[in-house]
């Protein structure tokens, strides 16, 4: 028998056979052990850099094993200046955080001063030439800028999803409402058509044109990742400005991807920008002198800060902001209509819309259908927003739940009913998730903070009037005016109300009346400050400026006499 040569000196000695096989198990045994240490070490590594193994089992009850290493790398997210997409120089950097599982997607910088003039710098510098690119080229940018987000639809969606939380199909949704904005920019030319007047006085012809402003900037929320900056970038570019984008520092992923379209669209270098930060990045956005105008979506608090601020500059600024959306219930409304109607604006999204149903009001006999809407509450599913089936995935974070907590909460102490407490809800296999369920509050009166303060989630109050008049009377008296909607079969009710009620977006058996982008996003009151609403027709008047020309081509035997009276089109 051939021994190993390390087992030789073993042989010389008259061992025997009995002991080497003996050995030569022993040797095999720490072998094994050997490779089971590997494996260990190699699974020690893997959890050094959060990747995470779960078993679940399917509704089947079939194990079955999810194996998430998307943070083997922790990936930084990148700034985007003058065409390069370069790693901050920051010492600084915020977790993106998936709230249904609490691991880290990725790393947010909080920007350098440097590079955030570095940005503007960029921009400035590429605005001459691209604001003389004829407007025909701009808008095939923007025709391959469309095409290439249908393609890369479902990427968008499953970043989005990933850090904001929304179901997929919700996510398919936001990129889609966003990429609606888009294709309306594929026809600035029409958009931007000035005026014309042929002899205005004795052979002096006016026309006025819409110029670009120059170099503008973008502050964005975490509901809509991808929505509100193809808002904001798509509609300024085309108009032929150059564009500054903060996306927000908890889900920023989505404007990095849709910035990489914008590039392999053919936008040119500097155009757009992107540059991560918080508070210190909004503040030098609202200082910055060559920011000419900038596009707000988000709180109050902090859309007034940015108005304010920016404006003493002499800014142009449209700041979208807080809500408190109601709905009337007329007792003549179809039942069954009107109640998923109810469901899927209260709780869709998990309530993080600025456009959601926040409360309901029933009118009359109406208020009978409220032990319907709490069943079909109750049937919602709740999970992450990747799982098949889900109807609402989690809120953004732990502090936006624990604020959802207290707001229901303190409803509760001030006398409101809770008919459906969705606060305990616990997911299997994302017990960690910052999921809140389907809450209904009844009994709501007006000097409740939950109904004073716009609640971000998916809770929803419940409040009686006796007439159209007095439910009127109750939307007009809050402070917020983005939408409203009345669900009625009465045409003269409807009338009434869309005549009366004081809220910028108003929808007749339609829950969320949100219009499409060749109309105006027209939040008012409370809901919105500026002069100038997002796209459609404010949208382009947003970003351009009026120029008006004035011209007259005198032939050389006109009189030489020197008129100094007030030029008019009479003759004397």
């Amino acid at each position: 028998m051939d021994f190993p040569p390390a087992l030789d000196f073993l042989t010389q000695f008259g061992c025997s056979f009995v002991l080497l096989r003996s050995l030569s198990r022993l040797l095999n045994l720490l072998g094994l052990l050997m490779m089971l240490t590997f494996c260990i070490k190699v699974l020690c590594f893997i959890s050094r850099f959060k990747g995470v193994i779960r078993f679940l089992c399917d509704a089947g009850g079939v194990p079955r094993i999810r194996f998430c290493l998307d943070n083997v790398v922790q990936r930084r997210v990148p700034n985007l200046i003058g065409g390069s997409f370069l790693d901050s120089k920051s010492s600084t950097f915020i977790d993106v955080i998936n709230p249904a599982t609490q691991e880290v997607v990725s790393q947010v910088p909080l920007s350098t001063n440097g590079e955030f003039k570095e940005a503007v710098l960029a921009a400035k510098k590429a605005f001459p030439l691209w604001r003389n690119t004829p407007i025909t080229t701009r808008q095939r940018v923007m025709l391959k800028l469309q095409e290439l987000i249908r393609r890369d639809m479902d990427k968008l969606a499953l970043n989005v999803t990933t850090e904001q939380g929304k179901t997929l199909k919700d996510a398919q949704g936001d990129v889609f409402r966003g990429l609606e904005v888009v294709e309306h920019a594929c026809g600035m030319a029409t958009l931007q058509m000035g005026e014309f007047v042929s002899n205005v006085s004795h052979g002096i012809d006016t026309y006025s044109i819409r110029e670009p402003l120059g170099v503008c900037a973008g502050i964005c929320p975490f509901n809509f990742p991808a929505m509100i900056p193809l808002w904001m970038f798509p509609v300024a570019v085309t108009c032929g400005n150059t564009f500054v984008l903060k996306p927000s520092e908890k889900d920023p992923g989505a404007s990095v991807l849709l910035a990489e379209l914008a590039l392999e669209a053919g936008l040119p270098e500097g155009v757009l920008n992107i540059v991560h930060g918080t508070h210190d990045i909004v503040n030098a956005i609202c200082d910055d002198d060559d920011i000419k105008a900038i596009s707000f979506v988000g709180s109050n608090t902090a859309g007034m800060h940015i108005y304010s601020r920016a404006a003493a500059k002499g800014k142009r600024v449209q700041s979208n902001m807080g809500a408190k959306n109601h709905a009337i219930v007329m007792p003549d409304a179809n039942v069954d209509a009107t109640l998923n109607a109810l469901v899927a604006a209260g709780f869709g999204a998990a309530g993080q819309r600025c456009m959601a149903l926040s409360t309901v009001i029933f009118v009359g006999g109406s208020q009978q259908w409220e032990a319907k809407l709490i069943e079909r509450a109750k049937a919602l599913k709740v999970n992450a927003g990747t799982e098949p089936n889900t109807d609402l995935g989690p809120v953004i974070s732990k502090q936006a739940k624990e604020r959802i907590h207290r707001l229901v909460q303190s409803g509760v102490e001030s006398g409101a009913k809770l008919l459906l407490d969705g606060r305990n809800i616990v997911v299997p296999g994302y017990e960690s998730g910052n999921f809140i369920g389907p809450t209904i509050l009844s009994d709501i009166t007006a000097n409740m903070e939950c109904y004073q303060e716009e609640i971000f989630g998916p809770v929803l109050l419940s409040m009686q009037a006796d007439s159209l008049e007095e439910a009127i009377n109750i939307i007009n008296n809050n402070k917020y005016g983005n939408g409203a909607a009345i669900f009625t079969t009465s045409g003269v009710a409807a009338r009434k109300f869309q005549t009366e009620v004081e809220a910028g977006q108003v929808g007749i058996n339609v829950p969320i009346p949100v219009p499409l982008p060749f109309f105006s996003f027209t939040g008012n009151k409370g809901s919105f400050a500026g002069d100038l609403n997002f796209y459609g027709k404010a949208g382009v008047n947003f970003f351009t400026q009026i120029k008006t020309i004035t011209q007259q081509w005198k032939d050389s035997t006109g009189s030489s006499k020197i008129n100094l009276a007030m030029p008019t089109s009479q003759k004397y």
